[in-house]
């Protein structure tokens, strides 16, 4: 059993150390002596998010953009809160003040197993600019976003783009945990650009011209699946042509995500996002996931064989040492570029419970369902 450590431990780090050097790899870019010329739509698809509205709708205001080359569709799936009536209040009063920022609110139309592909599909159909931008509703924005990716696409001849995702701090074990996974999933997407092998994007921070929507058939063969609005769309643009996808690393594109509240709510989250796994095309994608299963899997099953092998502790403790700082290593790479502080003893914490969460969701991922705002959906699709 300490061979089959040793070797999944060796694996490990071999491919974290291919993604240090993609990540290092993928020069930071600059939008600072360019012209505004791109038009963008940005589509936001929204349900129950009365909470999180105010902040991002505030930030679109704030954008540090021409207002007559981009519109904001925003798309309500069904809401029960009063996210409708503050959108709608927000548009009056930009109308009484003749302020020319155009934002326009629309009813998505169910027509497949996933809402927001068909709210953000429905917004394509009405777009009146050259690109799209989705974002989410519990995001917030930087004045200069917009900014950045039309210095981005003057500059290159990209189709599709993906930019950084951070999350918003704050603090306790389940918030300080979520910004250790998301920095790790951070500097595998940077790092997997940066190696030209993109594997994952974030649908809160992504950018590609309608035509390429429209030649790609939109989301049509993935759309009886839940999620993935923006890996499959990343996957459709590789396919067709993977010179024509990139990554904007810069700090002035970096959109900010709210963490989940509760740990039954990160569970969902993250048995929603892996459910789509197994469609993934990405050989490589899978690989890692297998890795990163096995591997905690295996510090999991090492814990029990200590109970009746007590010689299994110092290996095992060992190898747990070696995985915490080669992790540790690759969320310090990430956080170094969002500029976002860590706790240590919330990192130790969080390194223990880790392989128990992993191996849950991955698991309850191929069995099940989950649930997410305010619908049940199998675990499957």
């Amino acid at each position: 059993m300490i061979i089959t450590g040793i070797v999944l431990m060796v694996c490990y780090a071999l491919v974290l150390l291919w993604v240090v050097v993609g990540f290092l790899r993928l020069a930071e870019f600059s939008s600072e002596k360019f012209i505004p010329i791109t038009t963008f739509t940005v589509i936001i698809p929204f349900r129950n998010e009365a909470e999180h509205l105010p902040t991002l709708i505030e930030s679109l205001k704030n954008l540090n953009y021409p207002k007559h080359l981009f519109e904001l569709i925003l798309v309500d799936d069904e809401s029960e809160d009063s996210s409708v009536k503050i959108i709608q209040d927000e548009i009056s009063r930009l109308v009484r003040i003749d302020n020319p920022l155009h934002i326009q609110l629309i009813k998505n139309k169910r027509l497949s197993a996933s809402p927001k592909k068909d709210a953000i599909t429905k917004a394509i159909k009405i777009a009146q600019h050259e690109w799209i931008v989705t974002t989410d509703a519990d995001c917030t924005v930087p004045a200069q976003w917009l900014q950045a990716l039309d210095a981005f696409i003057q500059n290159h001849a990209f189709e599709f783009i993906a930019a950084p995702v951070s999350l918003q701090t704050g603090n306790g074990l389940l918030q300080n945990f979520q910004q250790f996974d998301h920095c790790s999933l951070q500097s595998l997407t940077l790092g997997s650009f940066g190696n030209s092998v993109p594997l994952l994007c974030n649908g809160a921070n992504i950018c590609y011209k309608k035509q390429l929507f429209l030649s790609l058939n939109g989301f049509s063969g993935n759309d009886h699946l839940a999620s993935g609005d923006d890996i499959f769309m990343l996957e459709k643009a590789l396919q067709k042509d993977a010179k024509k996808v990139g990554f904007l690393k810069s700090r002035n594109a970096i959109v900010a995500t709210s963490p989940q509240q509760k740990w039954a709510a990160l569970i969902n989250q993250r048995v929603r996002w892996a459910s789509k796994t197994s469609t993934q095309k990405s050989l490589l994608s899978k690989a890692i996931g297998l890795l990163v299963f096995f591997t905690n899997l295996w510090f999991l099953a090492a814990c029990l064989v200590v109970f009746f092998q007590q010689e299994m502790l110092i290996p095992l403790l060992l190898l747990f040492i070696i995985k915490m700082i080669l992790d540790g290593f690759i969320i310090l790479l990430s956080a170094h570029f969002f500029r976002s502080k860590k706790n240590l003893a919330y990192y130790l914490v969080s390194s223990s419970i880790y392989p128990f969460f992993t191996v849950f969701v991955l698991l309850k991922s191929f069995a099940g369902s989950y649930y997410w705002k305010g619908r049940n959906y199998p675990s499957a699709s």
